[in-house]
């Protein structure tokens, strides 16, 4: 099982390409991201997370479960939603466990893309599931979530981190 990548990582601050092959591997790489979620207690894991520098990402909110490739984010409803914020590649140096700040994030949103076989697929989110697709589509254009705090949040999480 691929390993979840930390801060420090370069992979992590560079944009993701688009993904181009729809394959066997691509779907493999689908599964295997799924089940590395899963295993870290993760909501929402995004391909520069494990080393694949590709737009990919897949989600399991609430039962809303899925991937999309080659996601295009849209803002439906700007109003701001502040709520505590996590992420597997931001772990505490004692815990290891994800490390939350209360992060500002869009209230609703429509991601579109393709699904693992090339399908166009549309989904529209509100509330958690928006927040994780925010979080997500942030990690292929080599944002962390971090990115969104003011400077002395940051700061303070950043001494914690391995």
């Amino acid at each position: 099982m691929r390993e979840i990548r930390l801060i420090g990582d370069p992979v992590l601050r560079t944009p993701a390409e688009p993904v181009t092959d729809f394959d066997r591997e691509l779907r493999r790489l689908v599964t295997e991201m799924m089940e590395v979620m899963y295993a870290a207690n993760g909501v929402g894991l995004a391909g520069p997370q494990i080393g694949v520098p590709r737009r990919l990402f897949v989600y399991d909110v609430n039962g809303r479960k899925g991937h999309v490739i080659n996601p295009v984010l849209t803002v439906d409803d700007p109003a701001e939603m502040l709520d505590e914020e996590g992420c597997l590649s931001v772990p505490g140096r004692d815990t290891g466990r994800p490390l939350y700040a209360a992060t500002p994030r869009a209230a609703g949103v429509s991601v579109t893309g393709l699904d693992r076989l090339g399908r166009p697929i549309s989904v529209k989110a509100r509330g958690y599931l928006a927040r994780c697709f925010q979080h997500e589509t942030d990690h292929l254009d080599g944002v962390l979530y971090l990115d969104h705090l003011p400077k002395q949040t940051r700061r303070q999480l950043l001494l914690q981190t391995p």
